[in-house]
């Protein structure tokens, strides 16, 4: 273990949520997601709770949006958009695959330009290219972005362009993780939890080539959500740790807090869907000066 090895996330401390006041499952655009099977509001609103209290207790902070009374899955915040901190603030707000969620964005960009943002968009209704931001993270000085169930592959020339990033596409083609944070997690500035099976065995290797460190989890692994976590320095706040994924986590020097999240899974989400960080920073956490597109195949 080198000296990068033990160096934190210079991100993950701040974070926007959105209260649940109006989470329920109206329609089924995962395979999670079950019309017989609504959230109980009241323990809803609990685990929710519970997750800020965790966020506060290990040293984050939390900003709340109210969410739209038209709007169930709008608890889950990273899908809003891509806020990037720095001396210019910019934020890309999501244009969601399902038309069931695209109101969200009209919020986001409000929201985002009322807090400093400088919004820009990826296509609109019937018209450019699909992007949603739990697809992306930035992560040692370049943007990885998943593509096929939500995003599209078109949106990573965009991404690249408008930011002037370097962008490294991987396809998604597992159908219950269908965004790219259910299958790949940063932890450290070299670790990460990356469950291959969720992509094609091309793009699981370049994957995998991206991270010096990886911790590979298994598709069953994968399936209790854990890599859907946030890392707030050395503290995994976790919806689920399988045994071995404990094991190793701990092995490196990490302490675990199991928040329950059993009504947001029927959603489909867990602890990183329902949080969107808004302290990654161009300059810092993402190298502008190098647009490109990294990706299988020819875009």
């Amino acid at each position: 273990m080198g000296q990068e090895s033990s160096r934190e996330l210079s991100w993950g401390r701040d974070y926007l949520m959105v209260v649940p006041d109006h989470f329920r499952v109206e329609y089924r655009i995962n395979p999670f997601m079950d019309l017989e099977d609504q959230p109980d509001p009241l323990t809803t609103r609990t685990q929710w709770d519970a997750i800020v209290a965790a966020i506060t207790d290990a040293g984050g902070t939390v900003t709340v949006l109210d969410q739209r009374a038209d709007a169930p899955d709008m608890v889950y915040a990273m899908n809003l958009g891509l806020p990037l901190a720095g001396p210019e603030p910019v934020a890309v707000v999501s244009h969601m695959r399902y038309p069931e969620r695209r109101m969200e964005s009209a919020t986001a960009t409000a929201w985002f330009t009322d807090h400093g943002f400088g919004v820009r968009t990826i296509g609109s209704d019937g018209i450019g290219a699909h992007f949603e931001a739990g697809d992306a993270f930035a992560w040692r000085g370049d943007l990885i972005v998943g593509y096929g169930p939500r995003t599209d592959r078109l949106a990573l020339k965009h991404l690249a362009h408008d930011l002037d990033v370097r962008v490294h596409g991987v396809r998604i083609v597992h159908p219950g993780m269908y965004h790219l944070d259910l299958a790949f997690g940063p932890l450290d500035a070299s670790r990460a939890i990356v469950c291959p099976d969720a992509f094609s065995s091309q793009d699981a290797a370049r994957l995998l080539d991206l991270v010096p460190d990886p911790l590979v989890i298994t598709e069953a692994e994968a399936m209790t959500f854990c890599a859907n976590s946030i890392v707030i320095g050395r503290t995994v706040l976790m919806p689920a740790c399988p045994d071995r994924v404990r094991l190793q986590l701990e092995a490196w020097g990490f302490s675990i807090v199991i928040v329950d999240v059993s009504e947001f899974l029927k959603g489909g989400g867990a602890i990183r869907c329902l949080t969107n960080p808004l302290d990654v920073t161009l300059g810092r956490d993402l190298m502008t000066g190098r647009g490109q597109v990294i990706a299988t195949g020819s875009m």
